[in-house]
């Protein structure tokens, strides 16, 4: 495989605070790389170094000569002015760039975008999905995405699994999203200081990662206590009597120096720092929380529920799964009681108290501190009946030391999240209402969050599109809007799957139907035409598909890498396709030139 970039002694720091150094790798032609790490590693500033979008304090990024890339960011930068169809052609180099415009349109289309909407009136998952279409139009060869699944829907992501799987393009993926990068990569690399060199990188997806890092904590923790050993014999016979020092030697002194180094450095990379959760549950807990009986909703003719029972007791896990805008947040409000039902009946308990997690951490105010967001006064916060000062409080959400009074907008989205969880973990509840809680959070939070939901007393509702931590917390899964209940996720997918297939089956048909009525449409009409325009009539068709067919036989010539290297071969090519979609252009005109001459005859 020829390699596309090549990462040397790499080093940034932000401020005084030194996120990676030495970083040394390499990216080949046709990998799918995860890059993993704890939260505030520095994987969102690497992957913008690696594609250009940021530049390192030292090291280099040499890239191979003609090297296309794509970059989606955690948040796109996007023109609310424009419609989604010229965003997404922000992608498309020229005018000629048949292989783009393809790529374009066919992100447009399974991505299912209103091409012809603006971008300022969409939703912020909306947003992604245009921001992801036009970094598929640049048709990249390497392509560079930082979190991709944070706001899209459990369908969008399937369609991203699948085509990313069965794509040629080299990709590094920043995600926290398990079931979809083992689905994906296959190379994973971690960014952590304690690793040497920066970096643990294994030819594996996550979960064959997971093992071998497993076992490198286990040999590194093994050498820790052995190195004690040794480090503590050579101790006790530098303090033997005076017989002893006058016989010791300067390199068995230097040798226990360096001993003592070894371990104080082994002891700091095998110490774990994973936040503590632990959610309080309220001192009643009815056997009934929330009843939906035959609860319907709708706004305007937008049916979002129709006769819908459900009943949440204090052990349900209820997960929520379906597009975005199909009424998850609208049957979130009704049981909540931020909505009224139009009919049918709700009952709470009366000892019902609700805490919500939301999807966005508007909550959150961004000119205030952590410090101040969880404890606006005094120095002590009341923690499960027991005053604790507020720092000992943060600190079990890994905000220590001047940690604590950064502002919470130049927090990382996993930061965040946990500062969020903080605030909320501090009020007792019975129901919690999850919205994406794993967005930009690290493994570790994400399994230390999936223990503390287990031993949570109250139930829980989850919108999430991480499967593996769907599957994890919950024990049924609902579609939404068909209300449909499934055990878990495997047993959903197959369900959408089957149900897909019909759907693009019975579009074939239709648009069978159609092409098969405009072919009998246009044979009546035909009987209007000259004998010579009518030859010219009945073979444009043909002539048209052979053309196309020719581009398409081009466009795929041209992206093979014996090809890219050669810029003589490549110049020839573009410039047949160039000739043929003009002639392709002259001919569907000519055709609609015939088909207005119809027209006038039949008028």
């Amino acid at each position: 495989m020829s390699v596309l970039l090549s990462i040397h002694e790499l080093k940034f720091a932000f401020s005084h605070r030194v996120l990676f150094e030495g970083l040394t790798f390499s990216i080949s032609q046709g990998e799918k790389i995860a890059l993993i790490g704890r939260n505030g590693a520095g994987k969102s500033t690497l992957l913008k170094i690696l594609c250009g979008q940021m530049d390192a304090d030292s090291g280099t990024v040499a890239r191979s000569r003609g090297l296309i890339t794509g970059y989606l960011p955690q948040t796109p930068e996007l023109d609310p002015a424009l419609s989604v169809r010229d965003t997404v052609y922000q992608g498309v180099s020229g005018d000629e760039d048949w292989a783009s415009v393809g790529a374009a349109e066919e992100a447009i289309s399974r991505l299912s975008l209103p091409a012809d909407a603006l971008v300022g009136s969409l939703s912020g998952g909306w947003k992604k999905k245009v921001a992801l279409a036009r970094e598929l139009a640049r048709n990249p060869d390497v392509l560079f995405l930082d979190e991709p699944t944070n706001h899209l829907d459990v369908e969008s992501i399937l369609w991203l699994e699948d085509y990313l799987r069965g794509s040629s393009k080299s990709l590094v993926i920043v995600s926290h999203d398990r079931a979809f990068l083992n689905r994906i990569v296959n190379r994973t690399i971690e960014v952590d200081r304690r690793n040497p060199g920066g970096i643990l990188s294994v030819d594996a997806g996550y979960d064959e990662f997971f093992k071998v890092k497993e076992e490198y904590l286990e040999a590194q923790a093994s050498r820790e206590e052995s190195l004690r050993n040794t480090l503590r014999r050579e101790i006790e016979w530098l303090k033997r009597g005076a017989k002893a020092r006058t016989t010791k030697q300067k390199a068995r002194i230097d040798r226990a120096e360096a001993l003592k180094v070894e371990v104080q450095d082994l002891g700091v990379k095998n110490r774990e720092h994973s936040v503590k959760l632990e959610w309080e549950g309220a001192d009643r807990n009815a056997k009934k929380l929330v009843e939906l009986k035959c609860v319907s909703k709708s706004y305007g003719d937008r049916v979002i529920l129709r006769g819908t029972d459900l009943l949440i007791t204090p052990k349900s896990r209820i997960g929520l799964i379906g597009k975005n805008g199909t009424g998850k947040s609208t049957l979130i409000k009704l049981i909540a009681g931020a909505e009224v039902p139009d009919s049918g009946e709700i009952r709470r308990a009366d000892s019902l108290q609700v805490l919500y997690f939301e999807q966005n951490r508007e909550s959150l105010d961004p000119d205030l501190s952590v410090l101040k967001t969880v404890c606006p006064y005094g120095e002590t916060v009341e923690f499960q009946g027991k005053k604790l000062h507020v720092r000992s409080y943060l600190d079990r959400f890994l905000f220590s030391g001047s940690d604590v009074d950064v502002l919470v907008g130049k927090l990382s989205g996993g930061e965040q999240a946990r500062l969020l969880l903080a605030r909320l973990m501090l009020k007792p509840a019975n129901l919690l209402v999850l919205d994406e809680p794993t967005n930009d959070l690290d493994f570790q939070t994400l399994g230390v969050l999936e223990d503390c939901l287990e031993e949570f007393p109250g139930a829980v509702i989850l919108v999430t599109h991480d499967r593996r931590f769907m599957d994890e917390v919950c024990n049924q899964v609902i579609a939404i809007p068909e209300f449909i209940t499934f055990s878990d996720m495997a047993q959903w997918e197959k369900w959408f799957r089957a149900n897909q297939k019909d759907a693009v089956a019975a579009a074939k048909a239709q648009a069978s139907q159609e092409a098969l009525q405009s072919k009998t449409e246009q044979r009546s009409t035909r009987k209007k035409l000259s004998y010579k325009e009518q030859l010219e009539f009945d073979k444009m068709e043909g002539v048209i598909l052979e053309k196309e067919s020719r581009i398409a036989e081009l466009e795929a010539e041209s992206v093979k890498p014996e090809l890219l290297a050669n810029s003589v071969k490549l110049t020839e090519l573009t410039r047949e396709m160039g000739d043929l979609q003009s002639e392709v252009e002259r001919l569907y005109a000519r055709w609609a030139e015939l088909e207005a001459k119809v027209d006038l005859k039949e008028k």
